[in-house]
């Protein structure tokens, strides 16, 4: 049996039209029955009426909340908390709330005491580029990429069957787990790389650009990573980033203790679990 196309009667409203949500509203066009967008940036709001990216723009979401009933907040994970205290006040009605946040829990948290109007969902799609910003935004760019979709019991099966259908549009891979899983999971392969590429960055001296290859491009490719978004991350997944950073400091230990001792007998074995470990991770 064919699934009801939930999408297509649909109004969408999009918080925030910067590279996620600008590249959702590309993806989105002309697929559900009337597109929303709100962004606070001018510049933004300038490229998205030029783009003709969405119905209506505003750059007031109490301007458009009231005509939708699935809002995304595809804002920082700290705006994502504002607005959910604020949506009450700004939406009288009914609607399905999903969010693009980087962490869950906190999120999970105030999405709990939304009024039992509201149908809430996190969810996290791992996906971007080093350089946001709606000039950025591609329709591509949650192709192939694992969407983390973290319910909360209060959660309804026709949202679950939205967002999935959702999901699938965008060409991304729908992966129901915990917020706490996901918060977790996230630090070790998102948040505590960014750290680790920023301070390699940070280390390597400016006047070996000359002998700059693809090794430290491709291990500094985060280093830029806006840091309004990074200390929303930073704030709000602590202790999950501080566990694996201390995880990566015991592991640079080794390496150092091993190299000053000349023993690169043991160099090799901890190299080479490293290398058995990204087979398993990335392969």
């Amino acid at each position: 049996m064919a699934q009801p196309d939930f999408l297509s009667n649909s109004r969408v409203a999009i918080l925030g039209l910067g590279l996620m949500g600008g590249s959702l509203a590309l993806k989105l066009r002309g697929r559900c029955a009337q597109l929303l967008g709100c962004d606070t940036d001018p510049t933004t709001l300038a490229l998205a009426r030029q783009q003709n990216l969405v119905d209506q723009l505003s750059d007031k979401p109490g301007d458009i909340l009231p005509l939708s009933d699935l809002v995304i907040l595809a804002t920082p994970v700290r705006a994502i908390l504002s607005l959910l205290d604020d949506l009450p006040d700004l939406h009288p009605g009914s609607a399905a709330v999903l969010d693009l946040g980087s962490t869950k829990v906190q999120i999970i948290e105030r999405m709990q005491v939304l009024p039992g109007r509201f149908d809430p969902l996190g969810g996290h799609p791992m996906c971007g580029k080093e350089r946001g910003g709606l000039e950025n935004a591609d329709p591509n760019l949650y192709q192939s990429a694992p969407f983390a979709l973290t319910p909360l019991p209060r959660t309804s099966l026709r949202l679950r069957r939205l967002a999935e259908q959702l999901v699938r549009l965008v060409g991304a891979r729908p992966l129901w787990m915990e917020a706490e899983t996901h918060d977790r999971w996230v630090a070790a392969t998102s948040h505590v790389p960014y750290l680790v590429a920023n301070a390699l960055a940070a280390i390597t001296p400016v006047e070996t650009r000359p002998l700059v290859g693809p090794g430290l491009r491709s291990s500094t490719r985060l280093a830029p990573s806006g840091w309004s978004m990074m200390r929303d991350i930073l704030e709000t997944n602590r202790p999950n980033i501080l566990a694996g950073l201390k995880r990566f400091r015991q592991q640079i230990e080794d390496l150092e203790n091993r190299l000053e001792t000349d023993d690169l007998a043991a160099v090799e074995q901890l190299t080479a679990q490293g290398a058995r470990n990204y087979e398993a991770l990335v392969k």
